[in-house]
């Protein structure tokens, strides 16, 4: 028995006012994570602190991958600067609410309210 590669795709893109988004697409699951962490770090380290994560077209997160999001959310805290996720998906935005993230995470419906905050140095909610 074979498995499908999963589906996964990421692209960054810088914005005005210093922002990045980072748009994700498909599943971030432990055979994804690595990928996902990997550009994340990159994008960390390169300086890029208001960090917007576009998790709309993003149709699954495992622990492997909610690990990863709170790695960076700390990373960037630290860095002084702010993340905000977008998410519209009503089973993702469960996923959050079942393991109380939706404390953690500043997530928005639509990325222009998300860029506001980042670019604003809003709220990151409960930044850990």
């Amino acid at each position: 028995m074979s498995f499908a590669e999963p589906r996964f795709r990421m692209q960054e893109r810088d914005v005005a006012e210093g922002a990045t988004v980072v748009e994700v697409e498909g599943e971030i699951h432990v055979s994804t994570a690595p990928e996902f962490s990997g550009m994340l770090s990159a994008a960390v380290d390169g300086g890029r602190t208001s960090l917007v994560l576009d998790l709309t077209s993003v149709s699954f997160i495992d622990s492997t991958g909610l690990s990863v999001l709170l790695s960076t959310s700390r990373r960037v805290t630290r860095a002084g600067g702010r993340m905000a996720l977008v998410c519209s998906n009503p089973t993702v935005l469960r996923l959050f609410e079942i393991t109380r993230l939706d404390t953690t995470f500043d997530i928005h419906p639509e990325l222009d309210s998300a860029l506001s905050t980042v670019q604003a140095g809003g709220s990151t909610a409960g930044a850990p």
